[in-house]
């Protein structure tokens, strides 16, 4: 359809315009050729051009057969359009639908990353931890280097002097624990449940200061021990580290350095060091009448 034959004659098109009467259509064309004809449009080289288009859509406007067809068609047009805009409005949300699950596909979940970051806290936790123990082994290792010898000596001269005895060795089942004073810190009863999934937990020291809390965790068994050692962290805002005690020596009878391995055992165990080397004695009694 090249025109619209309502809109050449300056009337509404559509429902509104099928529904104009012949008088109202003959009244509008008189009006449009007044205005359009050629005498009066002398220099407009397409006024008697535009003056047949004029009577051309009147002609067919007052036919009835002519403009049941036009307004048919016009209906059938709009409903074309219709429904072009519906499929418009379809493929653009489909569209838009694409395009918020392309960007939520590459849009990373924040569950995810949540549990990513925790798991990369918690590695670089546990490698941290690992360099803190190496540290203090290095530590350790060089002390015990230049103190065994005199140790030897000093039980050596022990066992001479007194015409023998019986001497035992502390065994590997005493872990040192130590953390720093954040938040609520460990109690004993917390460390029990902590050392308490990788074996029987015998006893538990706990010594406090104002910048830093440690701890003796007495484990029933080396396998114990040594698992509980590689495997207890703490909490992830304040991790614990975990040594095993180093062995010591400890005769039945006084000895002239006694006092001062003392000193160095007391100052592992702190306020509770009373309680724990009645425990450790009781042992060691037991130990010795053993072997005997």
């Amino acid at each position: 359809m090249e025109a619209d034959h309502y809109c050449i004659l300056g009337l509404p098109s559509g429902e509104e315009g099928a529904n104009l009467t012949t008088k109202e259509i003959t009244k509008a064309y008189r009006e449009k050729a007044r205005d359009l004809h050629p005498d009066k449009r002398k220099d407009d080289p397409n006024a008697h051009e535009n003056f047949i288009k004029l009577k051309s859509s009147y002609e067919i406007l007052v036919d009835d057969k002519a403009r049941k067809l036009f307004d048919d068609l016009l209906w059938v047009k709009r409903e074309q359009q219709r429904r072009f805009a519906q499929q418009d409005s379809k493929r653009r949300k489909m569209m838009s639908d694409l395009e918020d699950r392309e960007r939520a596909s590459f849009t990373p979940d924040p569950a995810v990353t949540a549990k990513e970051e925790e798991e990369r806290i918690s590695r670089k936790l546990k490698e941290e931890i690992a360099r803190i123990r190496a540290m203090h082994a290095n530590k350790g290792t060089g002390m015990s280097t230049g103190s065994s010898s005199g140790s030897n000596q000093d039980k050596v001269g022990r066992e001479g002097n007194n015409g023998g005895g019986a001497s035992v060795e502390l065994d590997k089942e005493v872990l040192k624990v130590s953390w720093e004073r954040i938040g609520e810190g460990y109690t004993a009863e917390k460390l029990r449940q902590l050392f308490s999934r990788f074996g029987e937990v015998e006893d538990i020291v706990i010594k406090s200061s104002k910048k830093r809390g440690s701890a003796l965790v007495v484990m029933a068994t080396k396998e114990a021990a040594v698992t509980a050692t590689g495997s207890v962290t703490g909490d992830l805002h304040n991790p614990l580290l975990v040594m095993p005690l180093k062995p010591v020596i400890v005769a039945d009878f006084p000895a002239p350095q006694k006092a001062e391995e003392s000193d160095g055992f007391s100052n592992l165990v702190g306020a509770g060091f009373q309680a724990f080397e009645d425990s450790v004695l009781s042992r060691l009694k037991k130990a010795a009448e053993k072997q005997k």
